[in-house]
């Protein structure tokens, strides 16, 4: 027996201008190390359900192609894109204040016991969890957004080109970019696929 196809959640209203600081406070306050994107879709996304995952991608390659951190430029892009300019403003805000006001108070501990073997190791493990999450989310996305086997080209092409051609980002996005958005082009029906009705028999 097959299962029933999964039904996604519609998205939820726009939320208040307060909702909407709270919702990107509470995600800085909890987003620790690279893993934020995965905090981001999963509040974004899943708990609040103020985007849905195409729009998040949308959005998401947008803040990766602009100077500055990823989690400032999904902030502002999702705040705008729900509020308008005092939603960018607030959303901003709220992604930031935790982060820098938690910063302040771990540069002085580090400045106090940087050295602690008991500081690096949480260091390390932080990092190691950060990976493990940006992973989740690459898969989570990459299974409801990359559609056919040129796709998942594309994406080897752009890892080959960073990580191991050492490519700057920017440069590869733009190059990978322009022949996936050639491959995506829209293409005009053959005129022989279009089967032309059979002639009518002559009346007798």
């Amino acid at each position: 027996m097959k299962n029933p196809a999964t039904v996604a959640l519609p998205v939820a209203p726009p939320p208040s201008l307060w909702r909407l600081f709270l919702g990107f406070f509470m995600m800085g306050a909890t987003s620790l190390g690279g893993g934020v994107i995965a905090y981001l879709r999963t509040g974004l996304v899943t708990h609040y359900r103020w985007l849905d995952d195409k729009t998040f991608v949308e959005l998401m390659a947008i803040s990766q192609s602009l100077p500055g951190l990823n989690a400032t430029n999904m902030s502002i892009l999702a705040g705008d894109r729900l509020r308008g300019w005092p939603g960018a403003l607030l959303g901003a805000l709220g992604m930031c204040l935790p982060g820098a006001s938690l910063m302040t108070a771990a540069a002085f501990a580090v400045g106090v016991g940087g050295d602690d073997p008991v500081s690096k190791a949480f260091l390390h493990a932080i990092a190691a969890g950060a990976v493990g999450l940006v992973t989740v989310v690459g898969v989570q996305l990459g299974a409801k957004m990359l559609y056919e086997i040129a796709d998942y080209v594309f994406v080897a092409i752009t890892i080959v080109l960073v990580a191991f051609l050492h490519v700057q980002v920017i440069y590869a996005l733009v190059g990978v970019g322009a022949v996936a958005i050639w491959w995506h082009r829209p293409r005009k029906t053959e005129p022989h696929d279009v089967k032309k009705p059979a002639p009518e028999d002559p009346v007798s």
